[in-house]
């Protein structure tokens, strides 16, 4: 066993790498990188001082050949892969280029907010679905069970940012009710709200994206739960319990329930990714300034720095997680033994 994780582990090195190395060689071959954009940047300013006259608007090589040089595009992408990484393993980030900070500076500012989100997506999906899906499985073929299927799969059909977009315009201000605010984390009075105050405000500000969170995983760990404990109400043990005599409430939630929490169990340590890294388009259509929204920016204005320091983070938890949950795996169920 401790084997086993031993190599789990020593396999986040190469897969690490792997990773890395395929998402930086994509964005330095991705045209409009930070040369081609401080180009552009420089030719629209002169273009208005020149107030609409015929100007020269092309850059010298030589400056091109400086700023080649200062964002490192003057050496060969594998050496600047290999300086990357070394940097990265020295707890290295480098410096953003759009804010000029460090980046895990830029990052640890984002970083509560998207673990506040996600933290609480994550709970109440599990409060939740885990329920759903046990009465689900005790009503089977009810009409309870088929609407609520019917509500699920809706729900599953259908992209947690697509769902954000249309509730507000229905519930933030649009053209119908206006009950939630159109975006952002806090309201602007927060530093001057008592605790009570600041406890419903952040649960009017929070409602409407943490629905979304929530919509993602919603159908998967329903089924999931609901299938799981049918599977095992069928098993001979639980016909074995019955037959001495035990109550439909006993066998249910004391024998059958704790078997089926294993296929829900596992897939905690994968979840530790999706909770600390952010929702992208969640972020972005909620205007919330978390880890996600921060991805999503750097991608468009190619502050590679900043989006290599989010790969790290989430592929890291991503790779810790998986083997998180072959640890959760052995605990719920002590009959598993991974050689």
């Amino acid at each position: 066993m401790i084997g086993y994780f031993t190599r789990r582990f020593l396999l986040i090195i190469p897969t690490f790498i792997g990773i890395t190395m395929a998402v930086f060689l994509i964005m330095n071959f991705v045209p409009g990188g930070p040369v081609e954009r401080q180009i552009m940047q420089y030719k629209e300013a002169v273009a208005k001082r020149g107030g609409g006259r015929a100007v020269d608007t092309g850059l010298p090589p030589e400056a091109i050949e400086e700023m080649r040089h200062y964002y490192g595009f003057d050496k060969p992408v594998t050496t600047r892969y290999g300086m990357w990484l070394w940097n990265v393993v020295h707890l290295n980030l480098g410096q953003s280029y759009i804010y000029q900070d460090p980046v895990w500076d830029v990052i640890k500012s984002r970083f509560p907010v998207s673990m506040f989100l996600g933290l609480t997506g994550f709970f109440l999906s599990y409060l939740v679905c885990i329920p759903l899906g046990v009465f689900k499985a005790i009503r089977h073929g009810s009409r309870f069970d088929l609407l609520s299927s019917l509500v699920v799969f809706l729900g599953y059909s259908i992209p947690g940012w697509a769902l954000g977009t249309a509730l507000l315009v229905l519930l933030g201000g649009g053209s119908f009710w206006n009950l939630f605010p159109l975006g952002g984390f806090r309201p602007s009075n927060w530093e001057y709200l008592n605790f009570f105050e600041k406890v419903a405000a952040q649960i009017h500000y929070m409602f409407l994206p943490v629905l979304c969170y929530m919509i993602e995983s919603f159908a998967t760990l329903t089924i999931l739960m609901k299938n799981s404990l049918m599977e095992n109400l069928g098993q001979d043990y639980v016909r074995t319990a019955y037959a001495k005599g035990l109550g439909e409430r006993r066998v249910i939630f004391v024998h059958a329930l704790r078997n089926s929490l294993i296929p829900i169990a596992t897939g905690l340590g994968g979840e530790i990714s999706i909770i600390l890294a952010g929702s992208f388009l969640i972020e972005k259509v909620f205007n919330i300034d978390g880890m996600g929204y921060l991805g999503y920016t750097s991608i468009l204005q190619r502050d590679y720095p900043v989006a290599l320091g989010i790969l790290v983070i989430s592929s890291l938890l991503l790779l810790v997680g998986n083997i998180l949950s072959d640890m959760i795996y052995v605990l719920v169920d002590p009959r598993i033994r991974f050689k």
